[in-house]
């Protein structure tokens, strides 16, 4: 896997209107956290760390791939949605930006700066929203999964349009092309993290915050 994404570092250098629309993109994350005067810990480090390996790991466990992209996993956007319960929208949102970037080394397809954004860091970078109201943590979840659902299709009406069969609408085709696949992804996730004890997890990594400080 990490072979794989070092291999495609040069392909990815061919195109550095993708690249600095990347950049831009961190560097305005940056600006924000910088704005919020969010402190970044040792804790806080080790646990991006991690729930960035657990979503790597989580993704490769695909319970059907899709022709063209797109996957319904064993709950890999949880992770992340941990860091947003967490830490906030700011840190979620760089989290996703880091999975995202991640996601393209490992299997880049490269058609236009946009289009890089809108399928590899904008569409995991808006699980930060899970964040956006904490006493109502499973509506934020949902916004979270709409989010990138709108990512997915506003790239899919723009660039993969000419995917759509004959007669068909590209926004119907990215619509129902994408629904296919996050539905049941946010249903499982949903399941899981009724499941999973998340307060007593994030109770878990506040206590390691505050032993940090």
């Amino acid at each position: 896997m990490f072979t794989a994404a070092l291999h495609n570092i040069p392909e990815l250098s061919m195109h550095p209107a993708s690249l600095f629309a990347l950049g831009g993109v961190l560097l305005l994350i940056f600006l924000f956290l910088y704005i919020r005067r969010i402190r970044f810990t040792p804790a806080m480090l080790v646990y991006i760390g991690l729930m960035l390996a657990l979503t790597i790991l989580l993704h490769q466990l695909r319970l059907y791939h899709m022709p063209q992209g797109g996957s319904i996993t064993c709950g890999a956007m949880i992770p992340l949605l941990l860091i947003a319960y967490r830490y906030g929208s700011g840190i979620g949102c760089l989290t996703g930006f880091l999975y995202g970037l991640i996601n393209l080394l490992q299997d880049p397809y490269v058609l236009h700066p946009v289009q890089v954004l809108f399928d590899y860091p904008l569409p995991y970078m808006a699980l930060g929203l899970a964040a956006f109201w904490p006493s109502r943590r499973w509506l934020s979840t949902l916004l979270a999964f709409c989010g990138r659902f709108c990512c997915h299709v506003i790239s899919g009406i723009i660039f993969f349009g000419s995917y759509a069969p004959a007669g068909t609408s590209p926004v119907l085709y990215a619509l129902t092309f994408n629904a296919a696949y996050l539905v049941p992804e946010f249903i499982i996730c949903f399941a899981i993290l009724r499941i999973l004890p998340v307060e007593r997890l994030l109770a878990a990594m506040d206590r390691s915050d505050m032993r940090c400080d």
